[in-house]
C-alpha cells in the first residue's frame, strides 16, 4: 500500500511541476488544489485511497454524517418526500455521493414510506468511488444511474452533503497592507507558496491593516450559477461546514479557513502529500445563496444542521433505534460537534419557489443572516 501511495504521490506531484513550469513558474491555489483534488486517476478523489470510514486502522481520513448513523439519511429522506411533493417531481440528484451511504438511506426510508423513486441519479467524478457506490447501492439499480456532466435541463431534488466544501478556492492574503493571491511555486525541488499583487478583494474586506489570509469561492458559485441555469422545477439542499459572510470574514479569522484531512487527523498544509489527503476550505453561504439569486433562484431556508434535523423529524425516527444510535446521534446535534459547525441551505427555481416552506426550516430559519 505504501508503494502504491508513493507512485500516486510521485506521478501527481510530476503533473504538478509540469503544471507551474507551463504557467510560468507560478500556479494560482485553485488550480493546484483541483489537480490535489481530481487530476484523473491521480488526485485524492481520483485515486483509490479509501477515503471515508470510521477509524484511521482501516485505510480511512474522514467520517461524514451518513456514515456515522442512518438516521441522517431517513432524516433527509423526510425532507426530499415533501419537497417531490411540493414541486411536483419524481427524481433525486445527489452530487458527490461518497460511499453512496446517503443513497442508500434515502432510498431505502422513501420506500419504506411507499414512495418509490422513478430515478436517483448521482452526479461524481471519481471513478474508484461509482465502483464503491454501485457496490453499497446493488439492491436498487433499476433506480440508480450515475452521470458526469448536468443535462441541458433537469428536474428534481438535489443532494449535495460535503460537497461545496471540496470545491476548488483561491487564496487572498493581505500582507503589509496589500493584497496578493497566493499561490504555489517550487523551489529547491520542494513546492512552496509564492504570492503575487492582485486586484482581487474578498467580499467583506476585515478593518485593519494586520495581515490576514482569507478564500475566495468562485467556482462553487459558478456551480450554483450552472446548476440555476439547468433545474427547471425541484430544489436543492446543501449541508457543509461554514458561515455567513459576517463571520466568514470576521477580522479574527486571520488565517483562513483551508484545512486537510488525512486518517482523522487534521493539518494546515496542502503542499505536503499530495493527492494522499482531503483540501477543503469552509462554505461561505452569503456567497452561495447571492449567486443563486443572482441566477434566478430563491433561498427557501438556511439554519444549522442542529435545527435542520430536529425540524424533519430526526427525534421522531430515533424512538425506533438502539442505544448506540441515539449515541451517535448527538454528534449530528450537538452545537460543539457537527450540529451547530455544519449548516443546510435550500434553493429552488422560481417555478417551484412558491407556497411551501421546506420541513428543516420550520424553526429557526436564519436566512436573514446572510
Amino acid at each position: 500500500m505504501a508503494t502504491e501511495q508513493t507512485s500516486l504521490t510521485s506521478d501527481l506531484l510530476h503533473r504538478v511541476v509540469g503544471a507551474i513550469a507551463q504557467a510560468g513558474g507560478w500556479l494560482p491555489f485553485d488550480r493546484f488544489m483541483a489537480m490535489a483534488l481530481y487530476e484523473p486517476g491521480l488526485g485524492y478523489y481520483a485515486n483509490a485511497s479509501a477515503k471515508f470510514g470510521h477509524t484511521p486502522e482501516g485505510g480511512s481520513d474522514f467520517v461524514t454524517a451518513p456514515e456515522l448513523t442512518p438516521l441522517f439519511g431517513r432524516t433527509i429522506a423526510r425532507q426530499v418526500a415533501q419537497a417531490l411533493d411540493a414541486t411536483g417531481t419524481d427524481e433525486v440528484w445527489e452530487f458527490g455521493a461518497g460511499t453512496g451511504a446517503l443513497a442508500l438511506q434515502v432510498i431505502e426510508a422513501l420506500a419504506d414510506q411507499g414512495r418509490a423513486l422513478r430515478r436517483y441519479t448521482i452526479v461524481d467524478l471519481s471513478g474508484s468511488l461509482r465502483e464503491r457506490q454501485r457496490a453499497t447501492l446493488a439492491a436498487h439499480a433499476d433506480v440508480v444511474r450515475w452521470v458526469d456532466a448536468l443535462p441541458e435541463h433537469m428536474d428534481g431534488v438535489v443532494l449535495g452533503n460535503e460537497v461545496l466544501d471540496a470545491m476548488p478556492v483561491q487564496l487572498l492574503v493581505r500582507v503589509g497592507g496589500g493584497w496578493f493571491e497566493r499561490g504555489v511555486a517550487m523551489h529547491d525541488d520542494q513546492l512552496v507558496w509564492a504570492d503575487r499583487p492582485t486586484a482581487l478583494r474578498p467580499p467583506l474586506e476585515a478593518p485593519g491593516e494586520h495581515d490576514y489570509l482569507t478564500e475566495i469561492h468562485p467556482q462553487a458559485e459558478a456551480f450554483v450559477r450552472t446548476l440555476a441555469d439547468r433545474l427547471q422545477r425541484g430544489a436543492a439542499f446543501f449541508l457543509d461546514y461554514g458561515f455567513p459572510e459576517a463571520e466568514y470574514f470576521h477580522p479574527q479569522r486571520h488565517m483562513g479557513t483551508l484545512i486537510c484531512h488525512r486518517a482523522h487527523r487534521s493539518d494546515s498544509n496542502p503542499l505536503v502529500d499530495v493527492g494522499q489527503k482531503d483540501i477543503t476550505a469552509h462554505v461561505n453561504f452569503t456567497g452561495i445563496a447571492l449567486a443563486a439569486q443572482d441566477a434566478g433562484m430563491a433561498v427557501l431556508g438556511y439554519t444549522s444542521q442542529g435545527r435542520f434535523l430536529l425540524n424533519a423529524g430526526l427525534l421522531t425516527l430515533a424512538q425506533a433505534a438502539d442505544a448506540r444510535q441515539n449515541a451517535v446521534m448527538q454528534k449530528l446535534l450537538n452545537e460543539h460537534e457537527m450540529g451547530e459547525l455544519f449548516k443546510v441551505i435550500a434553493l429552488a427555481p422560481s417555478a417551484s419557489a412558491d407556497g411551501w416552506t421546506p420541513l428543516g426550516f420550520s424553526a429557526g430559519d436564519r436566512t436573514h443572516r446572510l
